[in-house]
This record gives C-alpha cells, sequence and structure tokens, in this order.
C-alpha cells in the first residue's frame, strides 16, 4: 500500500521544499511514521489524506530546522534529479512531448514561485486531486483557509503567467 503513494508524495514535497535529497528523507521519514502511528488512523478511506498530513507536518519541521542552523543555504531544485517522465507510446512526435515537457517545466517554476502554504494547497489539490476539506486536514487548517489559498494562488499565478508572455 505505501509504495502506491511513494512517488505522489516525493513529488509533493519536493514540489513543496525545492530540494531532492530532503524530499527523500522526508518521504522515507513519513513511511517510518505512517507504520509506527498506524494504529492511529480512524479511517482506512482517508490513508491518503492522513499519510499526506503527515509528509506535510515533516515539511513544516523541515523549514523550522533549516531556519535555525543559519550556515544552511536555500535549497536548489536540480530537474536531473527527478524522476524521468514516462510518456504514451503513442505520442510519436517529439516536437509535441518537447512542448508537453516545457509547458510542464514553466508552470512548476510558476508554481515554486508562490508563497509555500499557496504552493502546497495548489499542488495537493491540482496534481495530487485532493478533495478541499482533505487538504484542510493535511494542513490542519480550517476549510476557508484552503479555499483563500488557493484563490490567492490561482489569481497569483494568472498574474505570472501574464507578466511572462
Amino acid at each position: 500500500m505505501l509504495r502506491r503513494h511513494q512517488l505522489p508524495l516525493y513529488t509533493y514535497t519536493v514540489e513543496l521544499l525545492r530540494d531532492n535529497t530532503a524530499a527523500l528523507d522526508i518521504v522515507q521519514d513519513t513511511f517510518a511514521a505512517a507504520v509506527r502511528h498506524i494504529a492511529t488512523l480512524r479511517d482506512d478511506a482517508r490513508f491518503a489524506s492522513w499519510l499526506f498530513g503527515i509528509a506535510h507536518q515533516k515539511c513544516g519541521q523541515h523549514w523550522r530546522r533549516v531556519r535555525r542552523d543559519e550556515s544552511l543555504f536555500a535549497p536548489v531544485h536540480d530537474d536531473d534529479d527527478l524522476p524521468a517522465e514516462h510518456p504514451d507510446p503513442a505520442d510519436t512526435d517529439p516536437r509535441d512531448l518537447l512542448l508537453r515537457r516545457e509547458q510542464t517545466e514553466e508552470f512548476f517554476a510558476l508554481v515554486s514561485r508562490l508563497p509555500a502554504a499557496q504552493r502546497s494547497a495548489l499542488l495537493l489539490h491540482v496534481i495530487e486531486d485532493f478533495s478541499l476539506q482533505e487538504i484542510a486536514t493535511i494542513a490542519g487548517v480550517p476549510l476557508g483557509t484552503v479555499k483563500s489559498r488557493l484563490h490567492h494562488a490561482k489569481r497569483a499565478l494568472r498574474q505570472l503567467m501574464e507578466a511572462t508572455r
């Protein structure tokens, strides 16, 4: 069951932290914590949001550690360490593949410029397909806060897209 969530958790944490090594550590720590605390899960149907909630908390702990240690430098997002994409074999035109990859990279570059709370809400909703209520549970905030973060994230993305044209 954990294997199915490994790549989505990694994708979420690497986009949130912009640090591949830290993201891998957090995914590992998340799985370890999930195994240790599986008895606290009350509803098996909410396993994914529970697991992402643990990862979200681990990301917050990571940020606090980084801020405390002044000797650490800002993490760099290195695309070479990201998992390779698996294109559909039916897509044989390399120009189409290149265009899609460029659009994806542009989207994530813009998303990375959003504040962490907005970026987290947007990634959980758009990429991981969690409901607004599940995102509220994961982030430990009220539903209205999630709605506000998504609204502001979408508005900021629109402005960033217009500025890059």
